[in-house]
């Protein structure tokens, strides 16, 4: 019986990292490669550059989409803790993640469509899967306190992102292998494999996605509750607020996070960016990068999950943020490809580290008696999205004023050492491991 319950409790967990598997190919396609390479392609053009028309305003393509990436996260900051106050109160979350993905996958197919006369379309899109992936989130990780122990919280979130970049990675050189050689899969050129590309990206989201709906618990607490949902779930998210506000460690934890997921998450969106218009590399090598920084991620996860457990989540965090601030420094002296792929390296050893220990500390200083875990959890994703809304903002607005990638880069490394202030304060309790959830019986 204790074994059959153990196995249920690994299926569950399992499915819960392959979500992971499915939406990382959001990330990696459609944010960070092959998307921002095709949209800076089909948006310039000899008689204007890169200055686009967008219903009427003339903007820097690049900018453009720094703005786009910010609004879609500021829209889901602002909704997502009233729908975190429902999904507890009617026990909801599931329901919730699915319309979330749904729409994001839905999105990605959208974008099949885009081919750089219809600009406003390629821009809804595109915000509607930003939408959707980070709405699908907040649920997403609300779920790891519900089917985990205390400790097996970092290397649980360590396998999901680990599952997430693999799962990227096989993907991308998929869609690669399509571009480079189109005439092979019966394509007409490159851009009509990149947006091959995006129609399978939603495919896989949604496809993969269904493996985790099917096993995750659906209401585990039992909760009943249907009616007056947003009336309560106004409530619901009040008092979870007043919590966080009381407790200290939650609040300079959330500090630190916020100020250095400012620049985490920039430099993962707008790094083909950079490349492109500060170094003019090619696309394919752009990609290449990309994925440099995807496979070595894969380590650094297990690597800071092992280290946390040697030396604590604050200090693991700490070196963490250290290292960041470095690579902040010397992306404005990158000078050449060599410089670009060695920095590349470096990003990649310590983003797969941040983003793992960051949730898996925020879950463990969330109260172990509480069945709020979506709403503790919304005040997480809403200080990240916050964090990319300044973060993309910030980055965009600079390159306007000053004209160059390589000033921006220099202000998040001012986003991180104001993080790594909040971080020193930081004191991660130590509690007594809580028992073994029974997944079957929850």
């Amino acid at each position: 019986m204790i074994l059959k319950k153990l196995s249920e409790k690994k299926k569950v967990q399992s499915a819960w990292a392959m979500y992971d598997w499915a939406n990382s190919v959001y990330s990696l396609v459609i944010t960070s490669t092959i998307f921002p390479v095709y949209f800076n392609s089909v948006t310039t053009t000899e008689e204007l550059g890169d200055v686009v028309s967008f219903f009427g305003i003339e903007i820097v393509n690049t900018v453009l989409y720094s703005y786009s990436i910010s609004f879609s996260f500021l829209l889901i900051a602002f909704i997502s803790p009233l729908l975190s106050g429902m999904a507890d109160y009617g026990g909801k979350k599931l329901f919730f993640m699915k319309i979330f993905a749904y729409l994001g996958s839905f999105a990605c197919l959208g974008l099949f469509f885009f081919d750089g006369n219809n600009l406003e379309w390629g821009i809804i899109c595109a915000v509607l899967a930003s939408i959707g992936y980070a709405g699908s989130i907040v649920f997403y990780n609300a779920f790891l306190p519900e089917i985990a122990t205390e400790e097996e919280y970092d290397f649980l979130s360590a396998r999901g992102f680990a599952l997430g970049y693999i799962g990227s990675v096989i993907l991308l050189l998929v869609n690669l292998l399509m571009i480079e050689f189109p005439d092979f899969f019966g394509l007409k050129d490159g851009g009509h494999a990149a947006r091959w590309s995006f129609l399978i990206t939603g495919v896989w989201w949604a496809g993969f996605s269904q493996i985790t709906f099917k096993y995750l618990p659906d209401n585990p607490y039992g909760k009943k509750n249907k009616n007056s949902l947003i009336l309560k779930g106004y409530h619901e998210i009040r008092k979870i607020y007043q919590k966080v506000r009381e407790t200290k460690v939650m609040n300079r934890f959330l500090g630190a996070f916020f100020f250095y997921s400012m620049g985490v998450q920039t430099v993962l969106y707008l790094a083909a960016s950079f490349g492109e218009k500060e170094l003019g590399m090619p696309g394919n090598l752009l990609i290449l990068t990309v994925l440099i920084i995807q496979i070595v991620a894969i380590g650094g996860s297990f690597l800071f999950a092992f280290l946390s457990k040697l030396y604590g989540n604050k200090m693991a965090l700490i070196i963490l943020v250290f290292i960041w601030m470095l690579v902040c420094g010397a992306a404005y002296y990158v000078a050449n490809e060599l410089h670009f792929f060695i920095l590349a390296f470096v990003v990649g050893s310590v983003m797969g580290g941040i983003q793992s220990l960051s949730r898996s500390t925020y879950s463990k200083l969330i109260p172990e008696t509480t069945s709020d875990h979506a709403s503790y959890f919304s005040f997480y994703d809403v200080t990240e999205k916050i964090a990319i809304v300044i973060g993309t903002f910030s980055y965009g607005i600079i390159e306007q004023l000053t004209g160059s990638m390589r000033n921006s880069s220099l202000t998040l490394g001012l986003f991180f050492l104001i993080g790594l202030g909040f971080l020193l304060l930081v004191k991660i309790p130590k509690q007594d491991l809580p028992p073994v959830i029974d997944i079957k019986n929850a």
